[in-house]
C-alpha cells in the first residue's frame, strides 16, 4: 500500500510506503524532509545559469535565490555551479541531477494540475510569449483583450523572439507559446495554424511621387527598406523579381517593423510588409497597394514543446491566441 502527502503550501514531499515481498521499498527517513522548492530552484538555475536571472524567473528576490543555491549544495554535498569568468559553468553532478529530476519534476506538474483542470476565471499564472514586434502590433492588443476579460488572475510577458530563436527558446523553456510565421521544427515542436496573411507594399504618397497605381516598374525604381532578422538584404521577394530579370534596391535592413512608419515618414522608400500591418498604418501620407508582382503570402502559427501537450493551462492560452487571430484586423 502507498499512502503519498503533498503540502502544497510548503511543497514538502512526505512518503511513508509499505510494500509486499518483492516490491521496491523506498527509505521514507530520506524522502520525508525533501523540499520541491529547492528542486524547482535548482532546475531554474541550471537553466538559466545565473542565480539573478534565475530569481526573476522564479519571482523571488536574489538573496533568496543564493540562499537556496546554498541550501542545495548543503543538501547534495557538492558545489552544483561554479562561478567563472565565463559564468556559472555546472559541475558533473549538477548534470546528472539535472537529467535525472527534470523529467520526473515535469510529470509531477503535469499530474499535479491537468488532475484539477484548468479554471481561468480563478487561475493564477503568468504565461510567457515569444513574438517578433509585428505580431505584438497585430495580435497582442485582441489578445490581452480576451485574457484580461476571461483570466484577470492571468498575466502575459512577452519576450522578443524570431524564427531563427523560436525553437531554442521552446526547447530551453524560455518561452511557454512562440507566434510567428510558420517554419519547420524539430519534431517536438507542436504547431497550430492561426491565419493566413498576405503582403502589401507601405510607401510615401508624396515623397515617392507615386500617383495612382504602384506598377511594376515604380516598385522597382524606388529604394526599399527591409526587415530582417539576420541583416541580410535580399529575400523570397528579391528572388521573384530576379526570376523576372529584374532587381530592386534595397538601402536598409532593420530587425524591427515598428520602425517603419518613422522611416517611410520622411523618405521615399517601400517596404513590403504584412497587410495587417499595412492597413493599420495607412493615412493620409502613407499608402498601403498591392505587390505588383506575385508574392505569396505566409502562415501565422502558434509553437509549443510537445512536453506540454496535456496542460491544460497552455490548451486555454492556445484557443485564445487562435481566437484572436481570427478577430485581429
Amino acid at each position: 500500500m502507498r499512502r503519498t502527502a503533498l503540502s502544497i503550501k510548503s511543497i514538502v514531499i512526505i512518503i511513508d510506503i509499505e510494500t509486499n515481498d518483492g516490491v521496491r521499498v523506498f527509505n521514507e527517513r530520506q524522502l520525508r524532509h525533501v523540499d520541491l522548492n529547492l528542486l524547482v530552484t535548482f532546475l531554474v538555475l541550471m537553466r538559466e545559469r545565473s542565480v539573478s536571472r534565475a530569481a526573476a524567473c522564479l519571482f523571488i528576490g536574489q538573496p533568496a535565490a543564493s540562499a537556496a543555491l546554498a541550501r542545495l549544495r548543503e543538501q547534495f554535498g557538492d558545489e552544483l555551479l561554479v562561478r567563472t569568468a565565463a559564468g556559472m559553468v555546472p559541475t558533473q553532478r549538477a548534470l546528472a541531477l539535472e537529467a535525472a529530476l527534470g523529467p520526473l519534476v515535469t510529470q509531477m506538474q503535469e499530474t499535479l494540475f491537468a488532475a484539477g483542470g484548468f479554471d481561468p476565471a480563478s487561475a493564477q499564472h503568468t504565461f510567457t510569449l515569444g513574438m517578433p514586434d509585428w505580431v505584438e502590433i497585430w495580435l497582442l492588443p485582441r489578445l490581452f483583450e480576451r485574457v484580461r476579460t476571461q483570466a484577470p488572475g492571468i498575466r502575459l510577458a512577452i519576450k522578443a523572439s524570431d524564427p531563427f530563436s523560436f525553437t531554442r527558446m521552446l526547447e530551453d523553456d524560455a518561452i511557454d507559446v512562440a507566434i510567428g510565421p510558420a517554419v519547420q521544427g524539430p519534431r517536438w515542436q507542436k504547431t497550430r495554424t492561426l491565419r493566413t496573411l498576405a503582403f502589401r507594399c507601405l510607401y510615401n504618397r508624396r515623397l515617392t511621387r507615386i500617383a495612382g497605381k504602384l506598377t511594376l516598374a515604380r516598385y522597382v525604381a524606388q529604394p526599399h527598406v527591409l526587415v530582417s532578422y539576420r541583416a541580410v538584404f535580399d529575400s523570397a521577394a528579391d528572388a521573384l523579381l530576379a526570376e523576372q530579370g529584374l532587381r530592386r534596391e534595397v538601402l536598409l535592413t532593420t530587425p524591427r517593423f515598428a520602425t517603419l512608419p518613422a522611416i517611410l515618414r520622411t523618405s521615399r522608400a517601400i517596404a513590403t510588409v504584412p497587410e495587417v500591418l499595412a492597413e493599420r498604418w495607412a493615412d493620409d501620407t502613407l499608402a498601403a497597394a498591392a505587390v505588383p508582382f506575385a508574392l505569396p503570402g505566409f502562415t501565422a502559427m502558434a509553437a509549443w514543446h510537445t512536453r506540454r501537450d496535456s496542460d491544460p493551462a497552455l490548451a486555454w492560452l492556445l484557443d485564445q491566441i487562435a481566437a484572436a487571430a481570427q478577430d485581429a484586423d
